[in-house]
């Protein structure tokens, strides 16, 4: 009877630390929020929000940084939580669409779409992207067969290595006036967000929800192991093919929005898994939010460095997150040892 009172409380502790820490997200992300929009070469503090803003302030405000944000937002929520899944499903903490190379299959595609039809509308290039990312995950599946781990993750760098060739090979053809935009676009940046832009991603991000729903118990499960988790009757095929379907999903519709974030698909989920060790849908919700707190802290810190100079936010993430990261994973190493 002891153990059955400590073991409630103990869960009840780990749900107080993991609305704690999602409250505090968000709470962060709406502060990076307030001060992205003051950032831009038109001036627009936090005090002139209150008021009536001129025809200039208005613009800014409305069609260049609020975009910013949402885009913002959404992307690094859609990165970190495909990244999440792959982990829960591969049980590597260093899975992520791109080591598995199914962001080089989109992207693979999305270069096409980009450099031989320029004029496509937006709307169907998402479901082509998600088809090419598919397709790797098909042959990554195959390949592997009953291969888990570290197996699976090997198969997956080489695919990644072999599309990023067929990628760069792609882009030193492209037409010059195509170079420079495939080339800011590939170093990750928000330069294309816009309401129209926010309305096509808009419905593919929202497959978030039902995969936090549906997913997130079936993850804390196969973390025993495919024959335990199918024992304790866990449909293990149906929801390694859901993970997939919702990890190339969201990150192939981000892709064509924002470009590769490179590691952001593993920084967030390990990030939220050191702040309360959650698991099922509360680690899968914390790593969303972490990725979207990353990418508007980016925007932010890359905006506001140097007035007129603007780096993109994939290589803010990678400058500045990666070593903080490693710095965070050792300090846990520490920890650890002590305890």
């Amino acid at each position: 009877m002891r153990r059955g009172l400590d073991g409630h409380r103990r869960l009840g502790t780990v749900r107080v630390i993991d609305l704690s820490a999602g409250l505090g997200l968000t709470v962060a992300a709406l502060v990076l929020a307030l001060a992205s929009v003051t950032l831009g070469h038109q001036s627009l503090p936090l005090s002139a929000l209150l008021g009536p803003l001129s025809d200039d302030q208005s613009f800014a405000l409305w069609e260049v940084r609020l975009p910013r944000v949402v885009m913002g937002a959404m992307a690094g929520f859609a990165v970190a939580l495909s990244g999440a899944l792959l982990q829960g499903m591969v049980r590597n903490p260093l899975a992520d669409p791109g080591l598995l190379g199914l962001s080089q299959g989109a992207m693979l595609v999305l270069l096409l779409c980009l450099v031989l039809a320029p004029g496509l509308p937006a709307g169907w290039i998402t479901p082509m992207a998600v088809c090419g990312g598919m397709a790797v995950a098909g042959l990554l599946m195959a390949l592997a067969g009953r291969a888990e781990g570290l197996g699976l993750l090997l198969l997956g760098l080489g695919m990644e290595s072999t599309l990023s060739s067929a990628a760069t090979i792609l882009m030193l053809y492209a037409p010059p006036e195509a170079s420079t935009m495939l080339a800011q676009w590939m170093a990750g940046s928000l330069f294309r967000a816009s309401w129209d832009s926010i309305a096509t991603f808009g419905p593919w991000a929202a497959l978030a929800l039902p995969a936090l729903v549906m997913l997130g118990p079936g993850l804390s499960v196969l973390v025993l192991g495919d024959e335990r988790a199918a024992t304790l009757g866990l449909p293990v095929p149906l929801l390694r093919l859901g993970v997939m379907l919702a990890a190339v999903s969201l990150s192939a519709a981000a892709l064509q929005w924002v470009g590769p974030l490179a590691f952001l698909g593993v920084m967030a989920p390990n990030l939220a898994g050191a702040m309360t060790g959650a698991s099922g849908r509360a680690r899968l919700t914390l790593a969303g939010l972490t990725g979207s707190v990353l990418v508007l802290g980016a925007d932010v810190l890359s905006r506001g460095l140097e007035p007129g100079l603007v780096m993109s936010i994939g290589l803010t993430l990678s400058v500045v997150g990666v070593p903080a990261f490693l710095i965070l994973l050792r300090l846990r190493q520490f920890a650890a040892a002590r305890s």
